[in-house]
């Protein structure tokens, strides 16, 4: 097919199929029209066939073929894109090989880095000094070619008028985990774009740790070792088309009719208890916790003062439980249903898998920044699971990352601040794996207090015999073994994922006098609830719970497109946050809830033995002196309520900490 049957062919079918759009965006300044490949093997099955052997040729055709429309508006450096690719032209990165040099295909995967947008040369016009002749060189190849010879005879030294320069950008695309089989490794794929796909709106889509699909030519390009050309080649994607496959909750495009059945969906008066039972529709019973996930996927209210302080909207939830109770099975769910979320489990994760390292790069020669698991998620959930397998060092790693939501890192000459705005829900197991029924709930989570604090809701998910619950269970774990195919949900997960996007996007509720009141009560009786036994202080709930409390009713009311908080999104968060209080903070001994047995292990009645037993020692020792038998100490203890094998742990205790010490077997002193 000769080239100007060819422009006439595309000439012919944009006139008849996509004028409309052509002259929407040359009056838009736009320089792109985009194609889709079936319309093109419809109206000519030998161009399309053509297209994805010889593409160069054919797109250049395309763009001869706009530049001969008679349209007001600058046609010139117009670009075609075509997206839509037959499958047969669909290929993983690891398949390609040099047969498939110069040929179109289509790739998707995981942008892992990105380089600046800088200007590339794409054709240079150079003058003789000799007779003044203009000779115009395109740019094709990485090297800058100059012209050999002029007609008049003239080699070499010739002037450089004038050249044409287009934004290009390079990214590395590697295949993302799903499309991998085994112990496989990631390959990688260097990327190029050019002019619009490096526009601002493109280049959001193209930030390292989304997933795209890119269509395009793939080239080679010579290596060179100390200057010299090899006979090693390595290859790249020149991009047509780039799509992105995975978004954020702030870049899902939502139809006009989505919207429709979106708002449809916030119409019904139980949209919440719908949306819980279709969250994790495999796992049975839970509903607390599930409901807890939901509010985190809708999130609370970011809030930016004019002083530059934020306050995190991000509702961060740790899962403590048995193993078998469906906790991995909760966060894997979380990954499907939410947009841009990642999986990572704690023994194969370190503190730069999670944060972000510094690698060395061969392409700018230098270092170069990868970023990790919570910055790839920024306005997305990332699911930690098996957070207590992790070594301190790494969980510390995560600090900042859950309240200040930026990662801070001062490595190899790169001092970098990146933003992590993203929602955590981790999961861990109890210290011997298993709770212990009969101690404090608290001291059998090893996780560092610091890091605990950072967490919303911590839900203890406990694993306890019970006829009619088991049976239950049973019946439904057995009844979906029964039936293979998929359960059928009321609401379909892309759905699902529309209605997040859109309400985390367009609803931004304020609190109502009545809802502020209704947690200001809780909270201030709550804190006072202790006032009555003078002898034990407890601290039930701290401000920390406070601002969970805020962000928990803001996400109930986003849940039911609200833009007022109301006392009914209120009640509901104070119900979580009273059962996982009431489930961890629990201080047998009095009976009370108690934050202090989580952040240090010792509760407040333990706290006030603790201060019994230290008068007693003092006062002993104005009587006996520095050395005090122990048996003195126990039998004072007991008339004063402690009984003996108590007083004997938090001597121990106290032993350990340092207070006291025994010089001889039998006694105790003061240090």
């Amino acid at each position: 097919m000769e080239v100007s049957e060819q422009i006439n062919l595309f000439y012919k079918l944009i006139e008849s199929e996509y004028y409309k759009e052509l002259i929407k965006q040359v009056s838009k300044g736009q320089k792109f029209l985009k194609i889709n490949f079936n319309a093109l093997s419809k109206y000519s099955p030998e161009l399309a066939e053509m297209l994805l052997e010889e593409p160069e040729e054919v797109i250049k055709a395309a763009e001869l073929a706009i530049d001969s429309f008679d349209i007001e508006g600058d046609t010139k450096n117009f670009k075609v894109r075509f997206f839509n690719l037959p499958k047969s032209q669909k290929i993983q990165i690891r398949n390609i090989r040099s047969q498939h040099i110069g040929k179109f295909l289509e790739i998707q995967g995981l942008v892992r880095q990105k380089s600046d947008v800088r200007p590339q040369v794409t054709s240079a016009r150079f003058e003789c000094p000799s007779c003044g002749n203009i000779i115009n060189v395109l740019q094709l190849d990485t090297a800058f070619r100059e012209p050999s010879r002029c007609s008049c005879g003239r080699r070499g030294k010739f002037k450089l008028i004038s050249k044409e320069l287009v934004d290009a950008q390079k990214i590395v695309l590697e295949e993302a985990p799903e499309d991998l089989e085994g112990g496989e490794q990631p390959k990688r794929l260097s990327v190029f774009l050019k002019s619009d796909l490096v526009s601002p709106i493109s280049d959001k889509r193209t930030n390292p740790g989304s997933k795209i699909l890119v269509s395009g030519i793939i080239k080679e390009i010579s290596l060179e070792e100390r200057g010299i050309k090899t006979t090693r080649y390595d290859l790249f994607s020149d991009a047509n088309y780039v799509e992105p496959i995975q978004e954020d909750f702030y870049e899902i495009t939502i139809t006009e009719e989505e919207e429709e059945r979106i708002k449809e969906l916030a119409d019904d008066k139980r949209v919440f208890e719908k949306l819980t039972a279709v969250l994790a529709p495999s796992i049975y019973g839970h509903e607390k916790v599930k409901e807890a996930i939901l509010l985190q996927m809708f999130g609370g209210v970011v809030k930016k003062r004019s002083k530059g302080d934020i306050t995190r909207g991000d509702i961060h939830i740790l899962l403590v439980g048995d193993p078998g109770s469906g906790k991995s099975q909760l966060l894997k769910r979380v990954s499907e249903v939410a947009p841009k979320s990642r999986y990572v489990s704690g023994k194969g994760a370190t503190g730069a898998g999670l944060t972000a390292t510094v690698v060395k790069d061969e392409f700018i020669r230098g270092w170069a920044l990868e970023a990790g698991a919570l910055v790839l998620t920024n306005k997305g959930i990332c699911c930690i699971d098996e957070l207590d397998k992790m070594t301190p060092e790494d969980q510390s790693a995560m600090h900042e990352g859950l309240e200040q939501q930026t990662i801070t890192i001062s490595k190899a000459n790169i001092q970098a601040t990146l933003r992590a705005e993203t929602t955590v829900l981790a999961a861990a197991n109890p210290k011997f794996g298993r709770f212990d029924p009969f101690e404090l709930i608290a001291k059998q989570i090893e996780i560092p207090t610091t890091l605990l604090t950072r967490f919303d809701l911590i839900f203890p998910v406990r694993d306890l015999p019970n006829k009619e619950k088991d049976e239950k269970m049973a019946d439904f774990i057995l009844k979906l073994h029964q039936s293979a195919e998929k359960k059928e949900t009321p609401i379909p997960d892309d759905v699902i994922k529309k209605y997040l996007s859109y309400a985390r996007r367009n609803i931004t509720p304020k609190l109502t006098d009545a809802a502020l009141k209704e947690i200001k009560d809780f909270f201030v009786s709550m804190r006072n609830a202790s006032e009555t036994d003078e002898a034990i202080k407890t601290i039930p709930i701290t401000p920390r719970q406070l601002e969970a409390l805020v962000r928990l009713s803001e996400a109930s009311a986003r849940a039911e497109l609200r833009d007022k908080v109301i006392k009914k999104d209120a009640q509901r968060a104070i119900e979580l946050v009273h059962y996982c209080l009431s489930q961890i903070g629990f201080d047998p001994a009095t009976g009370k809830i108690d934050i202090d047995t989580l952040t240090t292990g010792i509760s407040a009645s333990q706290r006030s033995e603790i201060s019994v037993i230290r008068e007693l020692v003092n006062e002993l020792e104005k009587v006996l002196g520095k050395e005090i038998p122990i048996e003195d100490v126990l039998r004072e203890a007991e008339i004063r309520g402690i009984q003996k094998d108590k007083a004997e742990e938090i001597i121990e205790k106290l032993k350990r900490t340092g207070d006291l010490f025994s010089p001889r077997h039998g006694t105790i002193s003061k240090i």
